[in-house]
């Protein structure tokens, strides 16, 4: 493996990259245009307009007081920052009609699609922060849905979907810092085609009937920073994606050089996750200095189908802390193969080049490696880990897993199984 050559760039891009941007000095309290904060007035076109004021005059910040203002979808433009103050709650509505559809990408497929509650397209330099509350409303949310307008010769109607909390696409030098993030009817943080973003600080919770209520996915984005963000949902903590089958495969854009650290994970289903969107690769990946527990699915995980294509490599995990988690790992390249399938891609999906060091805790079982049969999972290398687990750690379709630096104490029978497909 060349992970040298990867330790190497992770230490260079610490010092060329920050999204730490100036702070533009004029504010805009959204209550100077008209904004109430009762938690019952719609004030979508007050606190609009303060962003569009602001953006017209060359920029400065939009402050959102204490209390809490309900209001529907919101845009961010040039040369405008956003402040929640401590105390102060931006609260979605659960009016589908408050949600324009706009293009974007929706799990892994460019499409039209629902917008976010927070939006921001083609900025470059844009700050969202502050110490006070986004709530997505996620638990009214639910069941919600409305049909979309009939296609001729669609046999299945389609539905508008509920929408993510924060979406930055095609932005460069970002920074989201220091809030609460609450109940995102669905995707918390879309990091969508972006480039030199921070995530800093940031409190992620959704209820644990919220499907799809990811913390933060990085989809085909570069030189992303998420650090000291406490997260507990219903879905993956964070997710790292590149567009899914046949649509990812045409946009080809990879999501590359992430740096995680200090985050802790609560429950979801990952706790760094890789994939299922893998279609334009992930590559130059480092996770490090982090807790999962509270019944994490799989803090170390991997994901995707035959049909995804797309190479996975050059991933670190590094001084993870297991407390009570589900798997320890969990690599399935046959993951979630529920009807409809898709057709495995001209080129399989590729896993490869991932170190683990300095894992250790308990877990109720070791977990998984499965690969495909055509393109097993190579080149895993585990150094200085150690876990106490009920069951042990199936391999299955792996080529090259040196697992010599891997300590598991299990309860129940061998604690490496290794399976022959």
């Amino acid at each position: 493996m060349r992970m040298n050559q990867t330790a190497v760039f992770f230490s260079f891009i610490l010092f060329v990259f920050s999204a730490d941007v100036s702070i533009a000095k004029k504010k805009y309290p959204i209550t100077d245009f008209g904004a109430v904060g009762d938690a019952r007035t719609v004030n979508t076109g007050f606190i609009q307009s303060a962003i569009d004021r602001c953006s017209a005059e060359g920029g400065g910040i939009v402050v959102v007081p204490k209390d809490t203002f309900l209001t529907g979808a919101l845009f961010l433009k040039k040369g405008v920052h956003m402040t929640v103050e401590k105390g102060g709650v931006l609260k979605g509505t659960a009016d589908p009609a408050d949600y324009p559809q706009v293009w974007t990408r929706w799990e892994g497929v460019e499409r039209e699609w629902t917008c976010a509650l927070i939006n921001g397209d083609s900025l470059d330099g844009v700050r969202l922060e502050g110490g006070g509350t986004i709530d997505g409303s996620g638990d009214l949310w639910l069941g919600r849905q409305r049909p979309a307008p009939p296609v001729p010769g669609e046999a299945i109607p389609r539905r508008f979907g509920r929408p993510r909390l924060i979406c930055f696409q095609n932005c460069r030098n970002v920074r989201i810092s220091g809030l609460n993030l609450h109940n995102q009817a669905v995707w918390c943080l879309h990091i969508l085609y972006c480039e030199n973003v921070v995530a800093d600080g940031l409190t992620i919770r959704a209820d644990h009937n919220i499907p799809s209520s990811d913390g933060i996915d990085v989809d085909s984005s570069r030189l992303v920073k998420i650090r000291n963000c406490d997260i507990d949902v219903n879905d993956d903590c964070i997710s790292i994606k590149s567009g899914r089958d046949a649509d990812g495969l045409r946009v080809n854009r990879p999501c590359e050089a992430i740096l995680i650290e200090k985050c802790r994970f609560g429950y979801g289903h990952g706790g760094a996750a890789m994939g299922s969107e893998t279609s334009g690769g992930i590559r130059n990946v480092e996770v490090r200095h982090c807790v999962a527990e509270a019944g994490n699915w799989a803090p170390i995980r991997f994901k995707t189908q035959p049909s995804r294509g797309g190479t996975v490599e050059n991933i670190v995990y590094k001084n993870i802390r297991l407390n009570g988690v589900r798997r320890a790992f969990e690599f399935n390249m046959e993951w979630r193969m529920v009807p409809p399938i898709a057709p495995p891609a001209g080129v399989l999906p590729v896993v490869r080049n991932v170190r683990i060091t300095g894992v250790s805790g308990r877990a109720e079982s070791g977990g998984l490696i499965h690969g495909l049969k055509d393109s097993p999972i190579e080149n895993v290398v585990f150094k200085n880990c150690a876990v106490k687990a009920k069951k042990g750690l199936v391999l299955e379709n792996v080529r090259n897993v040196d697992h010599s630096g891997l300590k598991l104490n299990v309860d129940e029978g061998k604690d490496i199984i290794e399976t022959a497909e």
